[in-house]
């Protein structure tokens, strides 16, 4: 089923100060060197879940950064990810290479990202993580990198542990690049690529349940393609809600924009209750 919601530019005023202390500080942070490339060491930092007790199974979440597969910082999501950690989740910002800083393409991201999911789930045993429920989540071209984890076969990097499947169970995409065929994002550095590299264009059966969001006014992704996108999920008996915040542009969830970073963590709380990754 399609989930469609249109806010007005101002929105309407939340009730109840829910948000009024987010984010939440989290507690027992760990960073982890979670891939090395020649010279290049790719971080991952680790947010305890509130109350953390080993005994326990905790869900995990792992956001990847927004910039066009050409810069970005895993700053973006760390509000996400204190607030989420604070809920009972493992959250996690893992680092990918970009072409200002390794001179690298969208495919290389794309391997990093699935290394990423790989070594999240090598952790589960010792830290008590529940690899049956790991999310995938990013703004941009990081919402293209969580997407194609689930949805792209290629794209693995030989020298992972590939007896481990990289495919998240559940999606939480922010303004994604969904679309990098002709006429979409990305398209002049994909070129005919697409076909195994586009989330559109490789959506299957298995598609994990996904929520979408998107401004009604984004620049790079239309409102088309993102309705499109959910009703080829439905197609294939896969969970897909869209919501779509009139008047909105590219980046609109962050969390400099307070409004709609409450409004949006909001509904992303309500879909990981549904599924049961919160109490």
């Amino acid at each position: 089923m399609i989930e469609r919601r249109r806010y007005s530019v101002w929105g309407i005023l939340l009730v109840i100060g829910i948000f009024s202390n987010l984010p939440a500080q989290a507690q027992d942070n760990k960073t982890f060197t979670y891939k090395s490339i020649d010279t290049i060491n790719l971080s991952m930092e680790m947010f305890y879940p509130k109350g953390y007790d080993q005994k326990q199974s905790y869900p995990a979440i792992i956001f990847f950064f927004g910039g066009g597969w050409v810069r970005g910082t895993t700053e973006q999501f760390r509000p996400h990810a204190e607030y989420l950690s604070s809920l009972g989740m493992f959250c996690f910002l893992a680092d990918y290479r970009v072409s200002d800083r390794h001179q690298t393409t969208p495919f290389e991201s794309l391997m990093d990202a699935k290394s990423a999911i790989r070594f999240v789930k090598s952790l589960g045993s010792k830290y008590s993580i529940d690899t049956a429920r790991i999310v995938a989540s990013g703004g941009s071209a990081g919402g293209h990198l969580a997407a194609a984890t689930a949805l792209i076969k290629g794209y693995n990097d030989p020298e992972d542990n590939l007896s481990i499947d990289c495919r998240p169970d559940a999606l939480v995409l922010f303004n994604p690049v969904i679309d990098n065929g002709p006429g979409g994002y990305g398209f002049e550095r994909i070129g005919d690529a697409y076909k195994e590299f586009s989330p559109l264009h490789n959506i299957n059966k298995d598609a994990p349940p996904t929520i979408f969001f998107l401004g009604t006014k984004d620049q790079l992704i239309p409102v088309e393609t993102a309705e499109y996108y959910c009703t080829v999920m439905e197609k294939v008996g896969s969970q897909c809600n869209l919501f779509l915040y009139e008047g909105q542009g590219h980046g609109f969830f962050n969390y400099r924009n307070k409004e709609y970073y409450d409004k949006t963590v909001r509904e992303m709380e309500g879909f990981l209750k549904s599924l049961r990754y919160l109490d």
